[in-house]
């Protein structure tokens, strides 16, 4: 079960579909980011010998390539206890400093809210 119950619905929906894409993917990172006309992209983590991305870098990608013009929230699942520097910065540029980004842990449970910024 996601314990997200201080974030909206919307939101609770990306981390929870971050989650899945980890769990079906078998991949270190699960993310997923909403758009501003509220569509949504989930990736995981590329690991290729010429090219490696982390799976929020690769769901920015992933909505830029669709034509997002700008982002409302990002949710990564991990590991790890922050989101890095470098994913924040692809969420900024497409989303701007102030775009919310949610960190959960591999069982669903939120550890960080932070901005882009």
């Amino acid at each position: 079960m996601t314990d997200t119950t201080d974030l909206d619905a919307e939101d609770r929906k990306i981390v929870t579909l971050a989650r899945s894409a980890r769990a079906r993917n078998g991949v270190p990172e699960g993310a997923a980011v909403r758009d501003e006309t509220g569509r949504t992209y989930v990736a995981g983590t590329v690991a290729l010998e010429s090219l490696k991305l982390s799976a929020l870098q690769t769901a920015v990608a992933m909505a830029v390539a669709s034509g997002a013009t700008s982002l409302e929230a990002a949710a990564v699942v991990s590991t790890a206890e922050t989101p890095s520097d470098e994913d924040r910065a692809a969420v900024r540029d497409l989303g701007g400093p102030d775009t919310p980004v949610f960190l959960a842990g591999p069982d669903g449970t939120l550890r960080v809210r932070v901005t882009a910024g």
